[in-house]
C-alpha cells in the first residue's frame, strides 16, 4: 500500500490559520482541504487564496438551508490547478437577515451564482448588480428553494385548482394509462387519481 503524502494540503490548511486565527482549516483527504470562518472574514481569505495561494479557478458557490438552526451555510469551492487541490470554504450567515459579501469583483462569475441564490434563497449581496428576474418570472411567493417553501401547496395553488385547469391531468397517471402500468405507491400520493 502506498503512503499518500498530504504535505501540500497540510501547508494550505496551515497558512490559512497562520494568516486568520480565526479561521479553523483542516486537510479531509489527498487534494482537499476544508475551512470555516466567520462571514466577515470571507472577502479577505477568498482574496488571499486567489492572489497568494494560486486558487484562481472559482470552482462553484452554494447554499444549504439548515432551517433547524435558523441559517444558512454558504459554500465556496475554489480550484487551484498548479497544486491540483481543491479548496471548500464554508461559513453561516443567519435565515432571518441573510446577506452575504458581493464576491463577483474577485469572480466574475460569482455574479451568475449570486443572481442565482438571490432568487432561489432569497440571500442579498450588498454592492452586487444583476437584474431581478434571473430564471423565475414575476415571481411574487417565497423564494423557492428554501426549506419552509411548501412546493406542493404552490403547485396545487398554481397548476390544478386554476380556472381552466378542471381538466388538467397528472403526468404519472397519463404515462401509467399509456404503458399499462400502475403509479408506484410513492408517487400516488401525488396523483389525481388516488
Amino acid at each position: 500500500m502506498t503512503d499518500i503524502s498530504l504535505e501540500k494540503e497540510q501547508k494550505i490548511a496551515d497558512e490559512l490559520e497562520r494568516t486568520f486565527p480565526n479561521l479553523t482549516a483542516r486537510v479531509r483527504r489527498a487534494r482537499r482541504v476544508m475551512a470555516s470562518l466567520e462571514k466577515e472574514l470571507i472577502p479577505s481569505v477568498l482574496v488571499h487564496a486567489k492572489d497568494n495561494l494560486g486558487f484562481h479557478h472559482l470552482s462553484h458557490m452554494s447554499v444549504v438551508d439548515w432551517i433547524e438552526d435558523e441559517h444558512f451555510e454558504m459554500v465556496y469551492t475554489l480550484w487551484n490547478h498548479e497544486k491540483r487541490v481543491q479548496l471548500t470554504i464554508k461559513t453561516m450567515i443567519s435565515r432571518d437577515n441573510a446577506t452575504m459579501a458581493n464576491i463577483d469583483t474577485i469572480w466574475r462569475q460569482a455574479n451568475t451564482y449570486q443572481r442565482e441564490m438571490r432568487e432561489m434563497f432569497g440571500i442579498e449581496f450588498p454592492g452586487f448588480v444583476g437584474e431581478k428576474d434571473f430564471l423565475l418570472e414575476d415571481w411574487d411567493e417565497m423564494p423557492p428553494m428554501r426549506r419552509d417553501f411548501d412546493t406542493m401547496e404552490y403547485a396545487n395553488k398554481t397548476y390544478f385548482s386554476r380556472p381552466g385547469r378542471e381538466d388538467a391531468q397528472d403526468v404519472r397517471d397519463t404515462i401509467s394509462k399509456r404503458n399499462g402500468e400502475e403509479v408506484p405507491d410513492f408517487a400516488k400520493k401525488y396523483s389525481r387519481e388516488k
